[in-house]
Parts: structure tokens; sequence; C-alpha cells
């Protein structure tokens, strides 16, 4: 809902601001979210604290960054395109000749009118970016000894702060579904914005529109180091809340439908998409885990291992325009952020109802102490196909499956019972206390 109104908010004010994984950008971007969600709880983490394996890194903000030529011209003004710094440049006020300044100036062969993006994140560098054209004029205007002053005003804070936003729509429920999408790219809008307009698009239609069960929690983090450090700090609840969600990314185009399920593509967030996918009558692609390149890779990790799969339109990389200047509005429709929604939502709620039980005992239950063993439920089915004489009990089938991993879809296919019965059975163990 409100598509139109988040699309432009997006290309009016959120797209000219220059984000990096820390910054000023980032806090600007948050408070806008923030007007439109009051809500949303903006949070931060000390630049330097540790988190697993990684450290914040310090707050980067830059306020002016250029190149100027032998006849005092500006040729690259970062005011002009915030894609043209190299994010986490480091300050610089000196004169170069052409063949050190080139060295620093990165362009795109094969993409000859496209700015690229570029960072140094975890490295002690500078840059500037530029279309190929672009340095190809400059090659053959300057000679080999010109001079050129290079100006990066940039600073980085170790008192600083990583920031990221939460939002949580309570639900009856206190099993939560994710939906996480970053804020940390400049001006890109599929790769960076459409993720963000269509979280908006979901919080607002299920806060107003239509109540859900589960309670829903909303992150807008920065990319990888922004997804490690909130794991960090919330793995225990995270684990223990968490029954499924989403990362969205690159999902506003209009030329495909994609998706990246969980690690062993079978969650019940993998069959909520993909049942979502048929009921919209989307074609779709499914690319491999081991193609993965943003948040899906820590949401999935080993000792992690929350069910989080990842819906695209084109899938961050699969794209011409991916990490350059050419990802822009003309790229990012109303109609493609449409299409994204509608999936994210249909697989929502079909997640929301989803019962995965799980076992409350270790080990086999007494079933006898509880009147459960060869009761009149098992005598009622025992002579026909969903209850075999010479099988163990259908009650102990469905145990060894409830483990919270497994619906009550999957468990019928795996004990090979019709769901109607195995809805039963789950009613007659919980009213038993054995699973939750």
């Amino acid at each position: 809902m409100k598509i139109n109104h988040y699309y432009n908010l997006a290309k009016k004010k959120l797209f000219s601001i220059n984000r990096s994984i820390t910054g000023a950008g980032v806090r600007k971007t948050l408070k806008i979210i923030n007007k439109e969600f009051p809500k949303l709880k903006i949070k931060k983490i000390q630049c330097g604290e540790k988190v697993f394996d990684w450290k914040i890194p310090s707050e980067w903000n830059v306020s002016e960054a250029y190149i100027i030529d032998k006849n005092k011209k500006k040729i690259i003004d970062f005011k002009d395109n915030n894609l043209h710094l190299a994010s986490y440049s480091i300050p610089v006020n000196k004169y170069f000749d052409k063949k050190e300044l080139f060295k620093h100036l990165h362009a795109l062969p094969k993409q000859k009118n496209a700015i690229p993006y570029m960072t140094y994140y975890y490295k002690r560098n500078w840059g500037f970016c530029l279309s190929y054209i672009q340095k190809k004029k400059f090659d053959a205007k300057y000679r080999r000894n010109d001079k050129f002053k290079v100006v990066i005003k940039s600073n980085f804070n170790t008192r600083g702060f990583l920031n990221y936003g939460e939002l949580v729509i309570q639900g009856k429920s206190k099993k939560e579904i994710l939906i996480s999408t970053y804020i940390c790219h400049p001006s890109m809008a599929n790769n960076e914005l459409s993720g963000p307009i269509v979280a908006m698009c979901l919080a607002n239609y299920f806060s107003k529109h239509e109540k859900i069960d589960k309670t829903l929690r909303f992150l807008f983090i920065p990319e990888t180091i922004g997804s490690i450090a909130y794991i960090n700090k919330n793995l225990v609840n995270l684990k223990k809340r968490v029954i499924g969600g989403y990362l969205l990314s690159c999902i506003g185009d209009d030329k495909q439908h994609s998706c990246m399920l969980t690690k062993y593509s079978d969650t019940s967030s993998d069959r909520s998409l993909i049942e979502a996918y048929k009921k919209l009558k989307i074609n779709y692609k499914i690319y491999s885990f081991l193609k993965r390149g943003s948040d899906e890779r820590q949401y999935n990790s080993p000792g992690v291992d929350l069910p989080i799969a990842s819906i695209f339109r084109t899938k961050y990389g699969m794209y011409p325009e991916y990490h350059t200047s050419l990802d822009n509005f003309k790229l990012v429709t109303k109609k493609g952020i449409e299409g994204g929604f509608n999936v994210s939502k249909l697989a929502i709620k079909i997640l929301d109802k989803k019962i995965n039980p799980k076992n409350k005992i270790l080990c086999e239950p007494k079933m006898s102490k509880r009147n459960l063993y060869n009761t009149s439920f098992e005598k009622k089915y025992s002579t026909n196909t969903y209850f075999k004489e010479d099988n163990p009990s259908q009650f102990m089938n469905f145990l060894q499956y409830s483990d919270g991993k497994n619906d009550l879809e999957s468990i019928s296919l795996l004990i090979g019972l019709k769901l109607n019965i195995v809805k039963k059975i789950y009613n007659i163990l919980k009213k038993h206390n054995l699973i939750i």
C-alpha cells in the first residue's frame, strides 16, 4: 500500500543522500523513514566494538571531494554525483601528476556511460569514479606532466557509531517473521532503495490494512557489517523467536522475478515463497545459495541458521546497471516495486499461517501415562491407509519430525499421512502439552 508515496519519497528524498556503512547519510535516511513510521527505533553500536570476527569500523563522513586541473577547473566533483568518490576514501589535499592520478581513477570500459560504485571500507586508500568516456577525454586532453590538485575532506571518527533501524509490528504471537533490508549504498535505486521501499510498503500494509498472527520485525541495516552486528547482539532472541523471514534486495525492476532460498531450501520461508509465486502465477528463477552475496550469508551462517530466504526481481550482479550510476529510477519502476511488494506480501501471509510444531520432550515421551498409546483415535484409523498396523505409532512419527523446522504440510509428506489427519494429531499432542 502507498506504493506511489514511498516510491516518490525514495526518488525525491533518499536517492541523493550519500550513504555508506556508517555516517551521517545513514542517520539522515533513518530519520526520513522514522517520520513515516514513528515507532521505528534508530539504534547505534559503538565503532571499534567487536562483533564475532569483525570490528565496527570508524564512522566515515565526507563534506567535499574534487579534482582541479592545471587551469583551476573542477573536472570531477563529488557534489555532482556522490558515486564519484569511492566510499571510505581517506583525506587528501595534494598535487599529483597525470600518471599517478590515473591510478586512482576508476571507469568501466564495457559500460562507457556509467559511473562505477567503489568502496574502501577496510583499506586505507582513496579513489574517484567516472565514466569511461570522461576518462578517455581526460587522457586525450591532458599531458603526462600536467598537475592536478586532489581534495578529499573526509574524516574517520573512532568514537562514532554504526546506526540501524528496527520496527516491530506486534502480532498476537511472540513468534516473529523477520524482514531485512539494507541502507548503506549511495545513489543506486534497485540495489539500494528498492528493498527499503518494499519494506515500507509492507510495514504500512500489515500495520494498517491487514493484521497477521505473528509479530513482524523490520530491519533497516548496513549490509554485511550491520547484519553481523545485529546478530551478534540479538542471536539468542532471534533463534528463540524467528520462525522465518525474507531479505529484500534488488526488488524494484520489472524485468523478472527471482529468489534465493535458504541454505538447504527446506524451510517454511522457502515453501511459502514458492507457494506465493505459484498462486500469483509468476514465472520465477531460483538462484543457488552458492551464488549468495548479501545478508543471506549472515542469517544462514552455521550456528546462526535463521530461516531467511531472499526475494529479488533481478538478482544483484545479474543486471548490467548493477553498482553503477545507471541503477536509477528509470530501472526501478512503480510497476516493478508493486510486483516485488505483491510477492513479499503474499509470502508473509502464507508463512504466518504455517504451523511448525516443536517437541517439548527430550527423547521419546511415555505415551501410555497420557493415555495416548493405542487410543481410540488410532483405532479409528487403524484399518485404513492412514494408520497401518505394522507401523509404529503415528504420534511418534509426528513427534520425530516436530523439531521446529517442519510445518504441518512437510510432516504430512514425511510420515505419509493426509494433512487433515496430521492436523488432528497436532491438536491432540498440543492439548497434552507435548509440542509447542
